[in-house]
């Protein structure tokens, strides 16, 4: 089994902090701030790769801080370095600062009129998916720490990514373009911490999970190829419909027979078919895209490896041709174990023992997994859904909502993880790397 993890462990000496610095007044300092950041960047979101107000907001408040800053990174990105008074590690933290093509439906105060272009429609912005919320976390953080170096041994390296739901079509973007655009050096990151509010988690609770965490998203392309006939006589020709039926029938087999579900979920689906002009044409041709959902790196190698050779032989089988293309569009959220088991305690302590909880893989997928490739990272969810609710509402959806009372419990942990990370004796560990 190729293994997702290290090609070097050292690992030894970590203490973790019986309790951290008392950062308490700064806390309660910056709830409100953040609170409002939180509600004006709902107000005006911007689409991938489009986040100019949002990056310049951000910009504008790194700088009040005294905070090196770095724009125009990945297009719209920005990112802060703060360095503490004394010389140590580099931790790197990172939220994203996009918003979704959704028309946001609610009565509240900062509600979301905004409209844009999105694939060549006219449509409606909305932060469906809290990343106004992570923005203003983040925000919040580095007000926090700028106002204590002296506590810092070493280096915070502030990551505010633009474009994670994808970029607009044809265009780079999100965290694998920062990647390509060195944010993970100079300085060179040892560890990376991120989060992600969830509206149907309640308020005050984290949960996490080690190894990993959400899913790699890949989508495919299926071209069928048949024999265009008169639907009155289907025998005078190959009916690229029917094979479709059959691929689609097929390829789910590979998950219920082929896969060994007992170690990681995965999922084939086929979101679109599209085939034909006329109801008495057999088609010449038929057209299927959809996604792949995986866990695990040889798991995903062997459901492409099957998915191309079952849809060339499908077709095959019935007097057709067909091609299966896939993409790459996020790797897996892979939590490195030895560093969740290192900030456990911390988070612990901030939360509370019975407030960290260990959750279930989730087969959505982020962007963060490829900072993940390039250092050991740790990537967790935050409650951001009202106590005593319910009825919660997904993400991605006009009636997302999040409770900002949650805000400050992913302030402070970022925090607290920081610091105890970067003040611990924990030697980095040494060429890491996932393979993928």
């Amino acid at each position: 089994m190729r293994k997702l993890g290290l090609l070097a462990l050292v690992l030894f000496g970590f203490t973790v902090q019986a309790q951290g610095p008392n950062l308490e007044k700064d806390y309660k300092a910056i709830e409100s701030k953040v609170v409002d950041w939180r509600r004006e960047i709902h107000q005006n979101p911007e689409l991938g790769n489009r986040e100019f107000k949002t990056a310049e907001k951000i910009s504008k408040h790194l700088k009040s801080l005294g905070i090196e800053i770095q724009t125009g990174i990945a297009h719209t990105g920005v990112v802060g370095i703060l360095k503490g008074d004394l010389p140590g590690k580099v931790v790197a933290l990172r939220a994203d600062i996009d918003a979704l093509p959704v028309t946001e439906r609610n009565n509240l105060p900062y509600k979301s009129n905004v409209t844009s272009e999105f694939m060549g429609e006219k449509v409606g912005v909305m932060h469906a998916c809290g990343h106004d919320t992570h923005t203003a976390i983040l925000m919040g953080v580095a007000e926090v720490m700028s106002k204590n170096k002296d506590k810092i041994k070493g280096t915070i390296k502030f990551i505010f990514q633009p474009a994670e739901e994808g970029p607009p079509p044809g265009e780079e973007g999100g965290a694998l373009l920062m990647v390509k655009e060195g944010v993970m050096s100079n300085p060179k990151v040892d560890a990376i911490f991120g989060l992600h509010i969830n509206s149907q988690t309640p308020v005050g609770i984290i949960k996490y999970k080690s190894g990993g965490t959400m899913a790699a998203a890949q989508s495919f392309t299926i071209n069928v190829k048949g024999k265009q006939s008169h639907g009155s006589q289907p025998w005078s020709g190959v009916d690229p419909i029917l094979i479709s039926a059959k691929i689609i029938d097929g390829l789910q087999t590979i998950i219920s027979r082929e896969t060994d579900l007992t170690n990681e979920a995965a999922v084939i689906t086929v979101g679109k078919i599209k085939s034909g002009v006329r109801f008495n044409i057999i088609p010449e041709s038929a057209e299927m895209i959809g996604t792949i959902r995986t866990l695990d790196y040889d798991m995903k190698d062997k459901l492409n490896k099957r998915m191309v050779e079952m849809v060339s032989d499908i077709a095959k089988a019935y007097g057709g041709e067909a091609t299966c293309e896939i993409k790459d569009a996020t790797d897996i959220t892979y939590n490195n174990p030895e560093l969740v088991e290192q900030m456990l305690p911390t988070m612990k302590r901030v939360a509370g023992d019975a407030n960290v909880q260990f959750q279930k893989a989730v087969t959505g997928a982020e962007d963060f997994s490829y900072f993940q490739r390039e250092a050991p990272g740790f990537f967790f969810f935050l409650g951001g859904m009202t106590p005593g609710t319910t009825e919660s509402y997904p993400h991605h959806t006009p009636d997302f909502l999040i409770d900002d009372s949650g805000l400050l419990l992913g302030v402070r942990t970022l925090t607290e993880m920081s610091l105890d990370y970067l003040n611990s004796d924990q030697t980095p560990l040494l060429d890491f790397k996932i393979k993928g």
